[in-house]
């Protein structure tokens, strides 16, 4: 057998780069599972395969997934009790947003980073489309980069359109395999080809109709821009839900309340109305951002909506 990487994933199809730079087209050789987990796909871009070629085709076939240091997963946007796995072995992610075109939805920031923090992945929170910014909008952004820098997220002011802070970026992607991601619309592409201008990847404008964006990227795809450097394109995001996890895991998983729970009086403190609660102590103070604090409180109700529908859903 020969060892892969998966660099694009269409489906039931993977595209396996393999040791002399071949691309081969492989398919999956039995079921793979994700921690007993239902998944749409148990491959995903990132994965180092063992595989298979067949005879007298130009095609391979995937055995083996080999041991993963980390991967990014999601609910399923189609399959509501499947996950979706949108990439794995990454040292880093970089989130794209926008203030203005489309308007900012500061709560998904908070939903993706429910999904790295898991491993402890590195984020990197990029604000989009900085030449359209006014002075409130620029106030807003320099609110939310002290709220995320003060938890450990380094923040950037970008603009794919003059150049500004593409140059920081290129930096930070050195030497590294990096996720950018991001809701529809906040110009991910353009991003990454200012980064990067040889890619050349396709962009859209948003929907006049709705103003919101448009998918350009079907299929997450990852490409090598130097022998250590490479880039994973995911498509754009729309919405993030967590019927796959626990109110626990949301607790232990938004890292400054996960840090201050030591301090509280139950080990198991959800930080809602119970008594000597460290979080609701520093919410009092502006030690702990509103925002986030609502945020995390929606995603809790979410979740519990969801448990008690599954379990009374016979009636």
């Amino acid at each position: 057998m020969e060892e892969g990487l998966i660099i694009r994933s269409t489906g039931s199809w993977y595209e396996v780069k393999i040791s002399e730079g071949q691309i081969l087209p492989c398919r999956i050789v039995g079921k793979f599972r994700l921690e007993n987990k239902k998944v749409t796909n148990p491959v995903a871009v990132g994965d180092r395969v063992l595989i298979t070629r067949e005879e007298k085709q130009a095609s391979g076939l995937i055995h083996e997934i080999l041991d993963r240091k980390n991967y990014v997963i999601r609910q399923s946007p189609r399959k509501k009790h499947f996950l979706h796995i949108l990439a794995a072995n990454i040292d880093q992610a970089i989130l794209i947003v926008t203030i203005k075109n489309p308007k900012l939805k500061q709560g998904f920031i908070d939903r993706f980073l429910l999904m790295t923090e898991p491993y402890d992945i590195p984020v990197h929170i990029c604000y989009n489309k900085s030449d359209l910014y006014d002075e409130y909008d620029l106030d807003l952004y320099h609110h939310l980069k002290e709220i995320y820098e003060n938890i450990g997220y380094p923040s950037y002011l970008l603009s794919a359109k003059t150049g500004a802070g593409i140059e920081e970026i290129r930096t930070i992607l050195q030497k590294n395999t990096t996720l950018f991601s991001g809701q529809s619309g906040v110009g991910k592409s353009s991003l990454i080809n200012a980064v990067h201008a040889g890619l050349d990847l396709k962009t859209k404008s948003l929907s006049d109709f709705t103003g919101k964006g448009q998918h350009t990227t079907t299929f997450a795809e990852m490409f090598e821009i130097n022998a250590d450097t490479r880039i994973i394109d995911s498509p754009g995001i729309k919405t993030l839900g967590f019927n796959h996890l626990e109110t626990q895991d949301v607790a232990h998983n938004f890292k400054e309340f996960f840090e201050l729970s030591a301090e509280c009086k139950f080990d198991n403190c959800l930080h809602r109305n119970e008594p000597k609660c460290k979080v609701k102590e520093k919410l009092e103070t502006e030690e702990v951002s509103i925002y986030r604090y609502q945020n995390y409180l929606q995603i809790l109700d979410e979740i519990e909506d969801q448990n008690y529908w599954e379990r009374n859903s016979d009636y």
